[in-house]
């Protein structure tokens, strides 16, 4: 299916770009989000007319993440867990817990932006985590896990 792209799409291409994608990655997540639209003449012509207006929104969303990413960079976020004596936890702290410390601090973060490229943390310690707010804005968070004991 060939749509307009209303807004920068992670592999699939930047604002404006006519692409073709599959039917159903279009039909079910990218036009009900409001990220594309079909790509028909109609379409074609309004999105025209409103390309400057996009495109200022954009460069705003981008701007706001941008500040945001310097706030955030080099922050480190502390949790704390019940622990075994060896070191490992009862259970973990995900995405989640992350996100939900971040917001306590006053860092508007959704679960869905921290990203952990190993995993949950599953040990008392450092770790690090990314945090995606705009597909080009991702700041790296240090996570320092403190172990409670039962």
């Amino acid at each position: 299916m060939q749509i307009i792209l209303l807004e920068k799409v992670v592999n699939v291409g930047n604002l404006g770009d006519i692409v073709k994608v599959k039917d159903g990655y279009a039909r079910n997540f990218l036009i009900p989000t409001g990220l594309a639209r079909r790509a028909t003449e109609a379409n074609k012509a309004e999105f025209e007319a409103r390309r400057v207006e996009l495109e200022k929104s954009a460069a705003a969303k981008f701007a706001q993440a941008q500040a945001q990413g310097e706030k955030l960079a080099g922050l480190n976020v502390k949790v704390t867990q019940k622990a075994g004596v060896d070191g490992r936890l009862f259970g973990s702290v995900t995405n989640h817990d992350i996100a939900e410390e971040l917001n306590k601090q006053g860092y508007g973060v959704v679960k869905s932006q921290v990203r952990m490229p190993n995993g949950p943390i599953k040990h008392v310690g450092e770790s690090s985590v990314n945090v995606a707010l705009h597909t080009d804005v991702v700041v790296e968070v240090s996570v320092t896990v403190y172990g409670e004991t039962a």
